[in-house]
């Protein structure tokens, strides 16, 4: 498949030859501020020219999602038109499964064999409602084959949030409060790479490469939505050559 812009980044993992990944940044587009310049969000308010434009140098058909925080996963090779879900898989050829972030976690999975990959958009509700252990269960290979990349998110230092953030991921395992620290106005700073760490080891995933980059801090290639507010969307890809 082609992949026409040079600022896209390679995942650093050990993934098998036939599996491609990809991930955006703000960099090698078309659109105009605050969308500049690789927007590939329809729904912020961009130029839908704009957007397709910039999609186009993307690897496709590509199964874009109308992602609302759930848990629903879909098959990427079966989607023709943008349904709501927050992660896809594919065991076939070309499908090429696709979420969009601004902030949230993007997840990307695959297996030892080459055989199945996935993405999730792991935003804090649907990390804590299930979306990666509904993602992996879709997968249907054993967990200790799998190995995950954790995208471009909101990073530790920055993810401030309230009381019932914290105490649904403790609800669900007490170990997540090691994932929040106490911030000096009273709310909490969360690191969203380690809870999705804590969930993928529970699953059995200990192969977990990434997660070292932070969307609200690096405004020079991501873009954040808790940052500007009206801004545009990145996206994070993995198909199966």
């Amino acid at each position: 498949m082609s992949v026409n812009n040079t600022y896209l980044l390679n995942p650093i993992w050990p993934a098998p030859a036939n599996v491609q990944a990809k991930q955006t940044t703000r960099h090698g587009g078309v659109s105009v501020a605050p969308y500049a310049s690789f927007n590939l969000g329809d729904h912020v308010g961009d130029d839908i020219k704009a957007v397709m434009a910039n999609r186009q140098q993307l690897p496709h058909p590509a199964a874009w999602l109308k992602q609302t925080h759930s848990t629903i996963v879909v098959d990427a090779a079966e989607i023709h038109a943008p349904i709501e879900a927050d992660a896809s898989i594919s065991r076939s050829k070309g499908a090429v499964c696709v979420v969009m972030t601004a902030d949230c976690l993007p997840v990307l999975l695959c297996d030892q064999q080459g055989s199945v990959v996935a993405a999730a958009h792991a935003g804090w509700r649907g990390l804590c409602d299930g979306v990666i252990e509904n993602t992996v269960h879709a997968m249907a290979v054993p967990s200790n084959t799998l190995m995950a990349w954790l995208g471009p998110a909101i990073g530790p230092s920055a993810f401030e949030v309230g009381d019932e953030v914290r105490a649904a991921f403790i609800e669900h395992d007490a170990a997540a409060a090691a994932a929040f620290t106490a911030n000096a106005n009273g709310k909490w700073l969360a690191d969203m790479y380690l809870l999705a760490r804590q969930r993928l080891n529970a699953l059995g995933i200990t192969a977990i490469y990434g997660g070292g980059e932070c969307t609200f801090s690096d405004s020079e290639h991501y873009f954040s939505y808790r940052r500007d507010g009206i801004t545009g969307r990145m996206a994070s890809l993995i198909w199966l050559e």
